[in-house]
Formats: C-alpha cells, sequence, structure tokens
C-alpha cells in the first residue's frame, strides 16, 4: 500500500485563558486530514491494532459514549483521525505525568479541516506531545516501527523542564481549590497567587513573608546555632574550622564521636556522622568543604532524624529518616548490592517526584566514605548476612506527624520564630519524637528556609499530608466562609462587544477611581493606571490585561475584549466580577477563525459572560436577543439595559423581585430592582464634561450597570458621568501624559 501523506498541521495556537472550548488554557491545532478525510478509522487495514497495542490504557478513555472504552467503540464503529489524534496526544501526556481529561475536535467550513484542541497546562509541553502523537499516529497510519517508550520519555522531559516543582504544585493547586487564581511569573517557580492588590506571591516553598534576613540567618548554620542557644532551643556544641587538622582538634574539644558538615549546605551534601577516627574526621571534612563557604564540627547527637514543617507558627508535618543499609550475600559487590537492594526501589530516582534519591556510588563521596570506615570499597564483596550502612542520613521519608510532642512542637515552632521564618524546615535529631527532648537529650540541628515539601506529600512509609494547604491557608487565611471566591481576587470588569466597549471600559474605571479604588484599565485606546496613561497602544488583548493584573498596585481592574482577541488567546483573568456584553457585531473580520455569520459569534461572546463569578454579574444589552439570551449562561446575577422600559425580556426579569435593569422611562435612566425604581437622572442632565460629545445612550446605560454591578452608589455614578471626559487628549498632549512604569 502506497504510504499515506501526513495529516497536515495548518496551524497551532495556544489560548491562555478562558475560551470558546473550555474555562482552562488549550492548545489548539487546525489540522487537513487529506486523503485521510475519506478514510475513517476501521476502514484504515490495521489501524485500530497497532493503536491499541502500542497505547493499551486508550480503553479508558471514555469519549462521548461516556463509559470506559467509548473512544474504542468510536474507533471501531469509524472515527476521523483528527479525533484520534486528540486521544494519542491525551494519553502521551497521562503517560508523562501531566493527567488530561479534556480534548475536542470539530469540523470546520473547509472540507478535511478539524480544529483539535486539549488541555494544555504549558504550552511547550503541549507543542512536544502534539508533535510525538502527530509521529505516532502517521506510524500507526502507515504500519512503521514507533517506539513509544521514547516518544513517553521526550514529553516527560519537558514535563519536568517546564512544569512547576511538586512544592510548588502543591501550593497552587491548594490553592485553586479554593477559588484562587495564579499566574506564572517566570520559567521557574516564582508564581503570583490572586490578582493585583490582593495577590500574595512564593518561590517553591518561600512566601512574600520570607524575611530576606531570615532567609540569610537560617544559610549561616552557626549564627542560627547561636541565637537558638540564647533563647533556650536546644542545640549541639560546635565550631567552625578551616582545615582537616583543626577538624581533629575541635573534636577533641567537642568529644567524640562528632558530625562534620558545611556551614551553609543543604539537603545534607556534604555531612558525615558519627565520627570517631582521627582519619575519618579529617576525610569528611574534604567532603563537607565544597558543598558550603566554611565547615563545621558539632557534638553527634543519638538518635534519629526528623524534619518539621513550621507554617505560620505550626508544625503542619514531621518525617523521620532512616539508617540505610545493604545486607550481603558473599557474591555481590557492595555497588551491585546499593543498585540491587536500593537503588530498584520504586520510590527512588533523580527527578523532583521521587521521595528517595537514587545513590550513585561512583559520585557520592559522602557514600564512599561510610563504606571505607567500615573497611570495604565499592568493588569488596561483603559476607553473607553482613550489614553495611550506606547512609546515615538524607532519607527522611517516614511521616510521624501524629506522633511529634507537644513540647517537641513547641521547641520547632520556637525555633523558626527566634530565626525569623514564617515557613521552616526545622532538623532536629531525637530517638524519640513522642517524648520531649530535654529527656533524651536530642537537639535541633539545622533551621531551612524554602523547605523541601515532598516528603510530606509522597513519604516512602506512612501518610501524605496537606502541607500546601497549610501554605495556602498561611498566605490566604480562610474568611468566614471558606468557600468565599472572591479570596485573593479584586473587582475585575470585562467588556466585550464592539459598539462603544473602549467609551464603556474608561467610564466604568473612571466610576471605580471616584469610589476610591486604585484602578487599572486595558483598552483599545490604551492602558491607565489610575487615570494615568502608561501606554497609548491598543491594549485591549491578553498581553495588556495580564500586566494589569500582576500589577500590586491595582485594586480594580476594567479590561476591554473583543471576539478576536478571545479567539486569538482566550481571556486573561480566569473569572470576573463584571462582565458586560454589548453586541454580537463583527463576524465580517473573523473569517480566518472559521467565523462566518453573526449567528456564531454567540459562541465566542458567551466566554465573557461564562466566566462570571457566582457573586458577580453579567451586564447585559436586552435589546440585542442573542446577548439577553447569554443570561442564562451566567452563574451570578444578570442586569439587563434597555431603552424600552415595557421590554418583554426585561419586564419577565424584574418579575423576580431581585432582577435587576438599567432602562430609559420618561426620558430618565432608571435603576430598577424587582418592583423598586430608582431614577438616576435625565439624560439631558446624564451629560459627560461640558463640551464633550455625549455617547450612544446604550454605552452609557452598559456603563452604569457595570458601576451597579460593583456596588457603586447611585449618586456618585451620576456625579460622575458628569465629570468624565470621554474625548482622549491630542498626540502630544496626550505624550505629555504618558510615561513608561513597571507595572
Amino acid at each position: 500500500m502506497a504510504k499515506i501523506k501526513d495529516i497536515e498541521l495548518l496551524r497551532i495556537n495556544y489560548l491562555r485563558g478562558p475560551n470558546i472550548w473550555t474555562y482552562r488554557p488549550v492548545l489548539e491545532v487546525w489540522l487537513d486530514l487529506g486523503v485521510l478525510e475519506n478514510s475513517p478509522s476501521h476502514q484504515l487495514p490495521g489501524f485500530n491494532d497497532r493503536l491499541t497495542t502500542w497505547l493499551p490504557a486508550l480503553i479508558e478513555h471514555h469519549c462521548g459514549v461516556g463509559e470506559r472504552g467509548g473512544f474504542l467503540q468510536r474507533m471501531q464503529e469509524g472515527t476521523w483521525c483528527g479525533h484520534v489524534l486528540e486521544h494519542i496526544v491525551i494519553e502521551l501526556l497521562n503517560l508523562a505525568g501531566m493527567p488530561t481529561g479534556f480534548g475536542q475536535t470539530r469540523s470546520t467550513s473547509q472540507h478535511g479541516v478539524y480544529r483539535m484542541v486539549f488541555r494544555a497546562r504549558e504550552e511547550r509541553v503541549a507543542r512536544v506531545a502534539l508533535e510525538q502523537g502527530h509521529r505516532l499516529i502517521m506510524a500507526a497510519i502507515n504500519d512503521e516501527p514507533f517506539d513509544v517508550a521514547a516518544a513517553v520519555a521526550r514529553v516527560r522531559t519537558e514535563v519536568d523542564d517546564r512544569y512547576l516543582g511538586p512544592s510548588t504544585a502543591c501550593i497552587v493547586t491548594a490553592a485553586g481549590d479554593r477559588g484562587i487564581p495564579h499566574i506564572r511569573l517566570n520559567d521557574g517557580n516564582l508564581v503570583q497567587m490572586g490578582y493585583g492588590a490582593s495577590q500574595r506571591r512564593i518561590w517553591t516553598a518561600e512566601s512574600e513573608f520570607t524575611s530576606a534576613i531570615a532567609e540569610g540567618i537560617a544559610s549561616d548554620k552557626d549564627l542560627t546555632k547561636s541565637l537558638l542557644k540564647a533563647c533556650g532551643v536546644p542545640v549541639p556544641e560546635g565550631q567552625v574550622v578551616n582545615s582537616p587538622e583543626e577538624a581533629w582538634e575541635a573534636a577533641q574539644s567537642i568529644g567524640l564521636p562528632v558530625v562534620v558538615k558545611p556551614s551553609d549546605g543543604n539537603h545534607a551534601r556534604g555531612v558525615t556522622l558519627d565520627l570517631r577516627q582521627q582519619q575519618d574526621i579529617e576525610a569528611a571534612y574534604h567532603v563537607a568543604y565544597p558543598e558550603g563557604s566554611d565547615v563545621m564540627v558539632e557534638r553527634f547527637i543519638p538518635g534519629d532524624e526528623h524534619r518539621l514543617l513550621v507554617v505560620g507558627g505550626k508544625v503542619v508535618a514531621a518525617a523521620r529518616g532512616e539508617l540505610i543499609s545493604i545486607t550481603g550475600n558473599g557474591r555481590s559487590s557492595v555497588t551491585e548490592l546499593i543498585d540491587s537492594q536500593l537503588n530498584s526501589d520504586p520510590r527512588r530516582g533523580h527527578e523532583e517526584e521521587y521521595p528517595l534519591e537514587l545513590i550513585d556510588m561512583a559520585t557520592n563521596v559522602a557514600v564512599q566514605l561510610e563504606i571505607k570506615r567500615q573497611g570495604l570499597s565499592p568493588d569488596a564483596i561483603p559476607a553473607a548476612g553482613a550489614q553495611v550502612i550506606v547512609q546515615r542520613n538524607g532519607n527522611v521519608a517516614v511521616d510521624c506527624t501524629d506522633d511529634v510532642h507537644p513540647e517537641v512542637a513547641y521547641i520547632a515552632q520556637l525555633a523558626a520564630r527566634v530565626v525569623g521564618l514564617d515557613i521552616a524546615g526545622i532538623d532536629m535529631v531525637a530517638q524519640d519524637i513522642s517524648k520531649p527532648l530535654h529527656l533524651q537529650g536530642g537537639a535541633i540541628v539545622e533551621v531551612n528556609a524554602g523547605p523541601g515539601l515532598l516528603m510530606h506529600l509522597k513519604p516512602a512509609v506512612g501518610a501524605s499530608r496537606p502541607v500546601g494547604q497549610a501554605i495556602a491557608e498561611h498566605l490566604f487565611p480562610l474568611q468566614d466562609s471558606p468557600t468565599d471566591r472572591q479570596v485573593g481576587r479584586i473587582p475585575v470588569v470585562g467588556v466585550a462587544g464592539t459598539r462603544g466597549t473602549a467609551t464603556v471600559a474608561r467610564l466604568v474605571a473612571w466610576l471605580s477611581h471616584l469610589s476610591g479604588h486604585y484602578t487599572g484599565l486595558a483598552c483599545k485606546s490604551g492602558m491607565w493606571m489610575n487615570q494615568r496613561c502608561v501606554d497609548q497602544r491598543d491594549s485591549a488583548h491578553w498581553a495588556g490585561a495580564h500586566r494589569l493584573l500582576v500589577s500590586q498596585m491595582v485594586q480594580a481592574a476594567v479590561i476591554e475584549n473583543d471576539a478576536r482577541a478571545i479567539l486569538q488567546d482566550g481571556l486573561a483573568y480566569d473569572r470576573c466580577t463584571v462582565g458586560v456584553v454589548t453586541d454580537m457585531d463583527g463576524f465580517e473580520g473573523l473569517a480566518e477563525f472559521d467565523i462566518h455569520e453573526a449567528a456564531q459569534m454567540a459562541k465566542v461572546l458567551r466566554t465573557q459572560v461564562d466566566v462570571v463569578l457566582p457573586s458577580g454579574a453579567a451586564v447585559l444589552n436586552a435589546d440585542e436577543p442573542q446577548v439577553a439570551d447569554l443570561a442564562r449562561l451566567c452563574d451570578g446575577a444578570v442586569i439587563f439595559y434597555t431603552t424600552d422600559a415595557d421590554h418583554p425580556t426585561v419586564v419577565a426579569h424584574r418579575a423576580n423581585d431581585q432582577g435587576r435593569a438599567v432602562l430609559v422611562k420618561g426620558g430618565n435612566v432608571v435603576l430598577a430592582t424587582g418592583a423598586t425604581e430608582k431614577s438616576l437622572g435625565t439624560l439631558a442632565r446624564l451629560a459627560f464634561a461640558q463640551g464633550a460629545s455625549t455617547p450612544p445612550v446604550h454605552t452609557l446605560l452598559a456603563a452604569i450597570g457595570a458601576a451597579w454591578a460593583l456596588d457603586i452608589a447611585p449618586d456618585l455614578i451620576a456625579a460622575g458621568i458628569k465629570t468624565f471626559e470621554p474625548e482622549l487628549p491630542s498626540s502630544s498632549a496626550a505624550h505629555s501624559r504618558t510615561v513608561t512604569l513597571p507595572l
């Protein structure tokens, strides 16, 4: 059979926010199936069998059938290859550790051309998954070999390189469970949770409340110990040394056995425990020296290593370390026994997702020293039954949170406060964590800023602890209602449509400013920060809105959107307080998105209404039937606006005691709630500042409705309209008022 030409990927577009497909970011791919348009899956010889052999977990895909095996049923009945590619990409992401459940494939007005989308938490990961999935489907169609494991590994590598680390991800997920949005601020683990002035920032397990001074103290182990000791916290005696000879002298002065470690290292690197011989202590100096700026010798505290996580002054998790050893069999070398008995443990790996690290004899100098202290070498063959210690520390992976004695917890909390850390990992040595330290000679040996959370999330033994939730609650304390979706949010107003939307956005921003909020505005007229123009360019798009939401100064944001912005990038915000839709015009310029008639605009502009918070409101033009029909999609309240006080839609809406509308009645602008009416003034009096042209009535009503939805007082709305200057300054004047500021 002749080789079938590859499916052509016509266009790939990353939709960063809520869009016509879903609330979440997706990768949208335009596909041309070519000759495959005439060959559904069941007509391709051997295709289904090859695909299910390579990806057996496809049986778990429900697809539209709604049950296990649903997608395979569709393949057997015959489905088109765009749909199959969607499921292949989703399965590759699942296998690579990035679970993805959402995907859709829809035909377009062009024969054989489809739009395929799938959930994409990170754009580069999604593009690599698409690339590998495209190669896989063509290999299956043409009966060519394909290395599925290599494809999954390629995607997994991208996940590891690009996605948030487990510590950061668990905090972000916990915040998301409370409805708190997040924005990633770099390619690493710097993340903003919340919008504008209500945001909090984290960098792994450090927060914006983590003092640089406290972090500096924690990195200096000698200084940390002196401060803790002064406050009555038990710490081991120790001193900084500058040579192997000084290390031996210090050990003799302190008393054997001792610990040798770097003064500012981390992750237990360069730490050697229970040293009693001069040659071992001097050798341990050389192990510690490369790992820090100084080397310390400390009194050895007998017991197990423990890590207690303190968040906001409370111990929220604890884990215990274990001494790691191998058992000789009389045949295998030390290196071989480490590989077979330790590295074969599925809990061990190099990536962050593994609670225990692989042990590499060739590079781990501390392990080499430990083996040497027992009179062995990596190639030595221990006798059958002989126990050989491999590591004494760095294996903290046994959950013991429920065993922590109240006095032990108090000492850990005190240590965090003394250093000044809001989130701290307290390293403690104790024989029994369920008993007070002073009864067993235990001590705190380190206080760590930015502690890793994986040992508490995925302990090798014991229950996972909700440490991400604890940190999220530390940053965003629980309110009276834990389900309040306003936590971490500022008022966000989205204005969608074409008719006068820039004026609507500017007027709403002006009224918000008068109500006392530092208000950011992104619209076609530019970007404004509290009525100061910071960018004259068109800012009615994702990037412009994004700049407002990351600014810590912004207390309220007004953002203009149009259909093109939604189709091209999605919305910059996950939810909004107020969503305004003025009209369904503008389909004529959207042919590249396969929009060819006015009826299709509803699916695009509904996005603005879909994201209104339950506590918010949609402001809709009742005089446009397609716009008014969006009311049924809103999770929050609805405020209609109309020039016809007897409009049937508005009358029915007001029949509900809480139904609100802005309408013109007898020449007056009226705010109506159920049967109650309040006049805002006559249209003639609600004119803009002296000399300014009056906008179309619908533009004025839309802005009034949005301001009312923001709970701005009616009298302030009326006064603000009269002082609003709708005309932008001339280019020279605007330039004189324009400043370039970091947002």
